[in-house]
């Protein structure tokens, strides 16, 4: 399928905003991109070419942010928060200044980390309750900044639960785990672990800009989650590893100063549900994890895997 639109992608650099502007010019479109490179059609930097690389398109999807993996010192955190609130900032400043040339939706990434640690029942749109900590703080702000977006933009925030996908993203790091022989329960393994394919991430892009009626917070997670335990399980399973030794808490704090990351990433209960996604009728390519990580493993090269350390 072929397609004739301009699509905006700010944060284009990342991995998910790579998967997605290649998928885009796969299909067809016109793909400008926002980041701090001089190949970027907007930079981050010059207010002028960011209005330049907006005029006209159909669509924004704004991706940028500094990863969240890593130790959340004063320095990382001021760089996580700026990196997700000022940019979107910088994007409603240059919609307002465009007027009636601006795009007319604009696709935000948000987190489904926002809500609370939840192991009692399913967090969506409608109903779920947010939580409190840093990431939550952030999470609130990043929307807060969204919806300064002038009249007659459609805005949608993206709350992404983790992504998987291969070569990439969250994956690699577990993957390593379960190589090494670490693949057992992290913590007591009942912490929900609500996921998405990195594949329905952009199927989502394309059905949320195509429905007009859905605006304000979309979950963007498979409705199939799993507890932690049995993300383990199925690693092991699927790449082929018959025994993995349990990470207790104690253990899980020790490898994350090592590697400069948070316990959070793993230990809370994220139980996110896509009411809106599955109430507009969308339909997930890969709703089920076992045969997501079959996908990911038939594109994984075999040994350790390259992982951003924080």
């Amino acid at each position: 399928m072929t397609e004739r639109r301009t699509v905006v992608v700010a944060g284009a650099s990342g991995w998910i905003g790579r998967y997605l502007t290649a998928r885009l010019r796969h299909r067809g479109a016109v793909v400008r991109t926002v980041g701090r490179h001089a190949e970027d059609d907007g930079r981050w930097s010059d207010a002028g070419s960011l209005r330049r690389a907006l005029a006209g398109a159909d669509l924004l999807v704004n991706l940028a942010g500094r990863s969240v993996s890593c130790r959340y010192s004063k320095r990382n955190a001021d760089e996580i928060f700026r990196s997700r609130v000022e940019t979107t900032a910088a994007l409603a400043d240059a919609l307002r200044a465009l007027g009636g040339d601006a795009p007319p939706v604009w696709l935000n990434a948000s987190t489904g980390t926002i809500y609370r640690d939840a192991r009692d029942r399913p967090q969506d749109e409608a109903t779920g309750e947010l939580g409190g900590g840093f990431s939550v703080e952030v999470a609130r702000a990043w929307e807060r900044e969204l919806d300064t977006a002038p009249d007659g933009v459609r805005t949608v925030a993206l709350r992404m639960s983790i992504v998987l996908g291969p070569r990439g993203g969250a994956v690699n790091p577990i993957i390593n785990l379960v190589r090494m022989g670490f693949g057992g329960p992290m913590g007591d393994g009942g912490q929900m672990f609500s996921w998405v394919h990195v594949e329905d991430v952009a199927r989502v892009v394309d059905h949320v800009a195509a429905t007009p009626s859905i605006r304000g917070p979309v979950n963007v997670a498979t409705p199939h989650p799993v507890t932690n335990a049995e993300l383990m399980a199925t690693m092991r399973e699927v790449f082929g590893v018959p025994v993995g030794l349990p990470e207790p808490r104690w253990l899980l704090e020790l490898g994350a100063r090592v590697i400069r990351t948070e316990t959070e990433l793993v230990l809370k209960s994220r139980w996110v549900h896509p009411g809106v996604l599955l109430a507009s009728g969308f339909d997930f390519r890969f709703p089920h994890l076992r045969d997501a990580l079959h996908q990911i493993a038939s594109r994984t090269p075999r040994g350790l895997l390259p992982v951003q350390l924080g």
